[in-house]
């Protein structure tokens, strides 16, 4: 081992000896090594000075901050903010006591933002330092904390009065000076100031103008359009506020001034309206069209429209068919026009503003008078926006242009038999006969008008005509039902018999047969019938289905299924036979077999919307709401589909989606009977009285007329005499509620 001998000697040496042994340091220590006298260099006096005013500060007292227990930081605002003024910095203030100043302040808000002075000492720092916006936004930014202190305002006045002084020519610095005044009068008087060196600001007489009372703000108007002649608003607001006879001459004068704006002449359109002389609201708009085009201003047809609206709203209804007369045809083109103009009238429709619709229809009509569509529309717009009496005014004027129109002959006669005058009825019936001899619409129409009003052998005698010189199969249809409904059966099968030898292929002929043998229990010639109906017409999917069903009722499973694989076979890609087969399977508890069926359906059809519907339902409650998401992709404005998430939500109970889906669903197809019975059923166990009447209400307004549930309660034939309002009653009572 290397140094044992030196090692061993280590044991003989004395304490003495160890002490006088040199630290380690000692020898690499250069200083120590090579030890020099030390040097004394006196300090200047500047650093001294400085020196003794650090130890001494005003920022000492600043130390007393401490923590409280609960960790909140404990601060003396009064003295915090005292010994703050006397560190304000100077310009050659250091830039390190600043920060320091700045960091204190920001703590002093943050620990009490509703101080007033910790914000204005704040704002004072940045001024001094130069940061005017700082200090600006400080001192807004404290008005807002401290809502109640005088010193915020006071210093804003101040600093207004300055900007003033500096730029009396600013409009915002006038409007701010005005805002922070709190009385009234004090506001008028900046107001007026800042008028008497801005005269022509359009934006200080307006603010001016509305903190007077009527009689000041007319004389203050009068000296404001006088400095800004050119200003329209100011004008107008003179011309509200003056009587007739000085309207007209400040309008006048408005013209005079301002040659190119419209709103002048509509207002003035709008005054003579207003005081009774409609004569000259005409003269006024086309007078209006000519001298803005002499002065060089295009007629923009879609601002004009908008105008007319807006005169609509406000209740000049003269004003507004005035504008619309004018410019209708302004920039069409004669091929467009009555497309154009059919969109102009929805338009205002869908805005509210019947009268601009109703003027536009008027105008086409005098355009197009013999067009049926125009009539039409005319009607259907009147029918669901106007009055009785409108619509068989323009229904009147109608047949009169179009007397082979035979909808808008049964449109009159509906009408008149809705507001229960019968003989109105019959009368309108009546000369649409002579304008349409042997017209199957009119003899059915004068047939219904008959029988619902219990005047059943004219109905008979009317049919008996019709027979004789327009035998279709339609009019042979309503004569069977028509002796089913009184209860003649033997009369109704001897019509039968007639009508399927004439018409064979008619395919109601043979349902109605079926259905008479089936109510009178004779169950095999029922099924005879609808077998040889199936012959004769083999794409009727609802003989198939009363084929299937009758077997289905019977106990014949497998012969209901048979007739519907062979009636897929007969019409492949039938959402109606696949969904009544699905339905089959499951009646007879064969759940896998449906579903099979149903995954087969989806391919076959994948945009139906009523196997969508039954697809949700077939799911387990945890999946319905992930494949109504999917058929919502598939078929999104599909009404059975909107009707199943309806349900679906009804089942979840949430009750304002369900109403809401529901909504949608009577919306997007007003005509399905269904959908306003599940909403009018979910209502009763849901809503109020006002919503149930509301549903029901609605319903009778759309006579929806389709849907599964619904033609099962309308269709029955001892329902034959019932309502629209009876027959949702009796639809949503045989209904259950979803699970």
């Amino acid at each position: 081992m290397q140094f044992s001998d030196l090692k061993r000697d280590l044991a003989h040496v004395s304490e003495e000896e160890w002490k006088s042994i040199p630290e380690v340091g000692d020898a690499r220590n250069k200083r120590q090594r090579n030890p020099r006298p030390e040097k004394y260099t006196p300090v200047p006096d500047s650093i001294l000075a400085k020196a003794g005013m650090s130890n001494e500060s005003s920022l000492d007292p600043l130390q007393q901050v401490s923590d409280s227990v609960s960790g909140q930081t404990v601060i003396d605002p009064k003295g915090y903010l005292t010994d703050l003024q006397s560190m304000i910095p100077m310009h050659g203030a250091d830039i390190s006591d600043i920060k320091k100043a700045r960091l204190l302040l920001k703590s002093v808000r943050e620990t009490n933002p509703n101080h007033p002075p910790a914000w204005i000492a704040s704002a004072r720092l940045e001024e001094v330092t130069g940061k005017l916006q700082t200090a600006r936004n400080l001192i807004m930014k404290g008005c807002e904390m401290c809502p109640k202190s005088e010193d915020p305002a006071d210093l804003a006045k101040a600093v207004i009065s300055q900007a003033l002084r500096h730029i009396p020519m600013s409009v915002r610095s006038w409007i701010k000076a005005a805002d922070l005044e709190t009385e009234l009068k004090a506001k008028k008087k900046v107001f007026k100031k800042a008028l008497a060196h801005i005269p022509n600001s359009v934006r200080l007489w307006k603010a001016a103008v509305e903190l007077e009372e009527p009689e000041d703000a007319r004389i203050l108007l009068s000296r404001a359009v006088e400095c800004c002649p050119t200003n329209t608003d100011l004008w107008l607001a003179l011309a509200r506020l003056e009587t007739y006879e000085n309207a007209r001459k400040v309008l006048n004068k408005a013209r005079e001034n301002i040659p190119t704006d419209r709103l002048i002449w509509i207002t003035a359109a709008k005054l003579e309206e207003a005081n009774g002389n409609s004569r000259m609201v005409e003269k006024i708009i086309d007078r209006a069209v000519t001298s803005l085009r002499a002065n060089g201003v295009e007629i923009n047809r879609e601002q004009w429209l908008n105008d007319a609206v807006e005169c609509e709203k406000a209740g000049s209804v003269l004003t507004c068919q005035a504008i619309v007369r004018t410019v209708i045809g302004i920039g069409v083109e004669d091929e467009d026009r009555k497309h154009a103009w059919m969109e102009d009238a929805d338009s205002c429709a869908n805005q509210g503003a019947y009268e601009c619709a109703r003027a536009i229809y008027a105008h086409a009509l005098s355009m197009f008078p013999s067009k049926k569509s125009i009539w039409l529309r005319a009607a259907y717009f009147e029918k669901n926006h106007g009055t009785r009496e409108s619509l068989e005014a323009l229904l009147q004027r109608a047949v009169a242009h179009c007397p082979k129109a035979e909808v808008l002959w049964l449109m009159g006669a509906k009408s008149k038999w809705l507001a229960g005058d019968v003989p109105a009825a019959r009368s309108i019936l009546s000369l649409a006969f002579q304008a349409n001899p042997n017209s199957e619409e009119i003899w059915l129409a004068a047939v219904k008008l008959e029988s619902e009003n219990n005047e059943y052998e004219r109905a008979r005698r009317l049919l008996a005509k019709a027979r004789a010189s327009a035998p279709t199969a339609r009019v042979i249809m309503k004569s069977v039902r028509l002796e089913w409904a009184l209860g003649d059966l033997k009369k109704a099968n001897t019509l039968l018999d007639e009508g399927i030898k004439q018409y064979p292929d008619f395919a109601k002929l043979w349902m109605m047969r079926g259905q008479i043998l089936e109510q009178e229990n004779r169950i095999n010639e029922a099924r005879d019938v609808y077998n040889q109906g199936i012959k004769k017409c083999p794409t009727s999917i609802p003989l198939w289905l009363l084929l299937a069903q009758l077997e289905l009722r019977n106990g014949a499973l497998i012969k209901a299924r048979s007739v519907l694989e062979k009636a897929r076979l007969k019409n492949p890609k039938n959402p109606q036979l696949l969904l009544e087969s699905i339905r089959v399977e499951l009646h007879g508890g064969l759940k896998d077999i449906a579903m099979n069926l149903m995954a087969k359906a989806m391919q076959e059809c994948p945009n139906s919307g009523i196997l969508w519907a039954e697809a949700i339902f077939l799911e387990p409650r945890p999946q319905r709401k992930t494949k109504s998401v999917d058929a919502l992709k598939r078929c999104e404005h599909d009404p059975h589909v909107l009707l199943a998430v309806s349900k679906l939500f009804w089942t979840e109970r949430k009750t304002n989606k369900a109403r809401e889906w529901f909504n949608k669903t009577v919306k997007i197809d007003p005509d399905l009977g269904d959908a306003w019975a599940y909403y009018y059923k979910f209502e009763l166990i849901h809503g109020t009285e006002e919503q149930q009447e509301d549903v029901k209400k609605r319903c009778v307004h759309a006579e929806p007329r389709h849907g599964e549930h619904w033609c099962k309660v309308s269709k029955n034939i001892l329902n034959w005499r019932k309502k629209t309002e009876q027959i949702l009653v009796m639809t949503a009572a045989s209904l259950s509620v979803p699970t």
